[in-house]
């Protein structure tokens, strides 16, 4: 489904990312871990036609999409879940809902989308007309993963999703995120929080200083003691 390959990419003279391959299989929960600052973002924004590589390719669905436009990635079947979740917070929970139906297909199923967002979500369903500014920090996690999800994605990618949240919260998540992948989407999920994505995640790719520097599943990253000690917290 997703593959990148030796990507390399950084920001004017400073490079961040160094030779990155990594890729996640179809209905597949894949964990991009490390600590903070180590090129997680920054690939993802490449993968998202955000920020262009310097080298490397990155295939979907066998089709090149490297420096495509973030609204093409969009329509390809990616979508993102941003760090810090990026709400229209002076807009109620369903208008921030129906903005993620931005693709064709997606616009003329927007309602019966909403009707899946709603199920899987009671929590926003009642909360339909509320002010997303006014929502608790899970909650509003929940409305942008919703908000991703209304662009009928095949691949869902989650940028730090445990950012501000409670324990509790982001427990909830992690169990949408199951759903999530039961319904048939592919999940990338980059999170500082390690033990707890690797524990829902099939696959894991481990960055250190804009390089993997493991992959393999998520039980034997967590059984590497070397990894768990210096990337891992743990």
């Amino acid at each position: 489904m997703l593959e990148v390959n030796n990507l390399s990419a950084g920001y004017g003279r400073i490079q961040v990312l160094w030779d990155v391959s990594i890729n996640v299989k179809d209905k597949e929960i894949v964990a991009l871990v490390g600590a903070n600052g180590m090129g997680k973002s920054t690939l993802i924004k490449c993968i998202m036609g955000v920020l262009k590589p310097k080298s490397g390719n990155i295939f979907f669905n066998d089709k090149d999409i490297t420096g495509k436009a973030p609204h093409e990635i969009n329509r390809n079947g990616i979508a993102l879940v941003p760090e810090g979740r990026r709400l229209f917070y002076l807009m109620t929970v369903e208008e921030n809902l129906l903005v993620g139906s931005q693709t064709r297909e997606s616009k003329e199923n927007r309602f019966k989308n909403l009707r899946k967002i709603y199920s899987t979500f009671p929590e926003l369903e009642m909360r339909r007309s509320q002010l997303a500014g006014t929502l608790s920090g899970g909650e509003q996690q929940m409305l942008a993963i919703g908000r991703a999800l209304m662009s009928q994605p095949s691949l869902l990618i989650l940028d730090e999703p445990s950012l501000g949240l409670s324990p509790k919260a982001f427990q909830r998540v992690l169990s949408v995120i199951n759903e999530i992948r039961e319904a048939g989407i592919s999940i990338l999920l980059s999170e500082q929080s390690a033990v707890q994505a690797l524990r829902v995640a099939d696959g894991a790719f481990v960055m250190q200083s804009g390089r993997v520097v493991l992959s393999g599943s998520s039980s034997e990253v967590m059984s590497n003691r070397n990894i768990k000690e210096a990337y891992l917290g743990v």
